[in-house]
């Protein structure tokens, strides 16, 4: 790393993954830091820059070294970081601590207690999430998803699906963008291909074909007249794909089989379609069912259900974490019902769904000049965010988003040449071939 990229880096502002400190005055607080880091996905401290992102640096003499060395000797177990001195102008330095986790060596212990990095805070990790660490690495070695699979070589894989995760990576700083584009290169750099062999959770991952090995990897999806099982089924669909593909599979059909109520906000140009349950409490649940599930089990399964009177979700596995009901509640329905029942986990929305299913209309956009410009501007090479704004003349940031960008995407219009990381400062936006007729109708 030379000055120019951690010009760079300091630039985007402290996070999850980066903090600055002025001077090595408190490397108590930096070992803390680091730990945090550890225990997540790792991060940098770049020390020698102020609290407002200026490079100043500082004097390294040997002592100072030897302070950090000692500081890195508190850790346990021994702590992956990477130290570099780098010289600035003044003749003082930049010190660079990169802490990069490696393999099944959670949790790290720094002067014998945990930490935790949560967005740009460094805190004391909870006792239980600590036990739960030690036990996983405990375990890490004998899961079953780090186990060889079967009779699976790299051609069994979704090569674009593995691709695509390379990306997202890299945009999260998960990986460095400098990682090969060799699907078996990217397989050992996320430790799902070991010793040149690859494992169950490759299988599950990015599979391709799943019977007879793996039956386990089933998506079940239907549509119930009435609300009880044996009622009239409307819908019923049995797919075998690997956690990706059922997860975007299950939250289309929700997408197709759920009615939609429909309102105009003041001065939109694009109606704001709203379902019976927040889509994204149902994309929540629907991920925790297809990721955190026990693949192990041959006869275990994912199936979404929708009743007259409910939606439910039903995983073999333990209970999901992370979901709470403020979501719900602010969309005026009842919090989801979390159950435990025969080895199984059931999450039941409550809302009215209807007696049948009803077909939704296509949103045909208000074509305003406005809404050409931006189309125009994406057809054929994709454009940043700024560039589409610039072509419409206007001022304000978030207006731009919250009245074109954002629905002219959710319309199908426009589309993320990075789906899976919306937030990338790669982002770029191309125009559809609806969005590009769309433009050649009007031109």
């Amino acid at each position: 790393m030379d000055l120019a990229a951690i010009d760079r880096l300091v630039g985007q502002g402290e996070s999850e993954k980066l903090e600055v400190k002025k001077s090595t005055a408190s490397l108590k607080a930096v070992g803390q830091t680091l730990c945090g880091f550890l225990n997540n996905d790792g991060g940098t401290i770049i020390i020698g820059v102020t609290d407002n992102g200026r490079i100043v640096g500082q004097d390294v003499s040997d002592g100072t070294r030897r302070d950090i060395a000692a500081m890195l000797d508190r850790f346990e177990p021994p702590a992956p970081v990477q130290v570099q001195y780098i010289e600035v102008d003044n003749g003082s330095h930049v010190i660079v601590l990169k802490a990069t986790p490696q393999g099944d060596t959670h949790p790290f212990i720094f002067d014998g207690r945990a930490y935790q990095r949560i967005q740009t805070t460094t805190s004391v990790m909870p006792q239980e999430q600590y036990e739960t660490m030690l036990l996983d690495r405990a375990h890490a070695r004998r899961r079953w998803e780090n186990q060889s699979a079967v009779d699976v070589g790299l051609d069994d894989l979704d090569h674009e699906e593995i691709l695509r995760t390379r990306e997202a990576a890299i945009s999260q700083r998960r990986i460095s963008p400098g990682t090969s584009t060799n699907v078996g290169d990217i397989l050992d750099r996320l430790g799902l291909r070991r010793n040149g062999v690859i494992t169950q959770a490759a299988q599950i991952l990015y599979g391709t074909r799943f019977l007879p090995d793996y039956p386990q990897a089933l998506l079940k999806m239907g549509r119930f007249r009435g609300t009880k099982v044996t009622g009239e089924i409307l819908d019923n669909r049995q797919e075998h794909l690997h956690a990706f593909a059922a997860a975007r599979e299950a939250v289309a059909w929700l997408d197709r089989t759920l009615p939609l109520a429909a309102r105009f906000p003041e001065g939109e140009i694009f109606r704001e379609d709203r379902l019976p349950v927040p889509a994204d409490a149902l994309r929540e649940v629907l991920l925790n069912a297809v990721m955190h599930r026990d693949y192990s089990n041959p006869s275990s399964y994912v199936a979404v259900a929708v009743f007259d009177d409910r939606i439910e979700i039903r995983s073999i596995g333990a209970l999901p974490r992370g979901v709470t009901a403020g979501a719900c509640e602010r969309h005026g329905i009842e919090p989801p019902i979390f159950e435990e029942r025969n080895g199984a986990v059931y999450v039941t929305f409550k809302a009215q769904i209807g007696p049948t299913p009803q077909v939704t209309p296509q949103v045909t956009p208000q074509v305003t000049p406005q809404v050409i410009a931006v189309l125009r501007a994406a057809v054929g090479a994709p454009r940043s965010r700024d560039e589409l704004q610039a072509a419409t003349g206007l001022k304000d940031r978030k207006h731009f988003r919250k009245a074109y960008l954002d629905p002219l995407v959710e319309a199908g219009l426009l589309e993320m040449t990075l789906p899976d990381a919306p937030q990338s400062p790669r982002q770029r936006y191309r125009a559809t071939v609806t969005g590009a007729r769309l433009v050649k109708d009007n031109t």
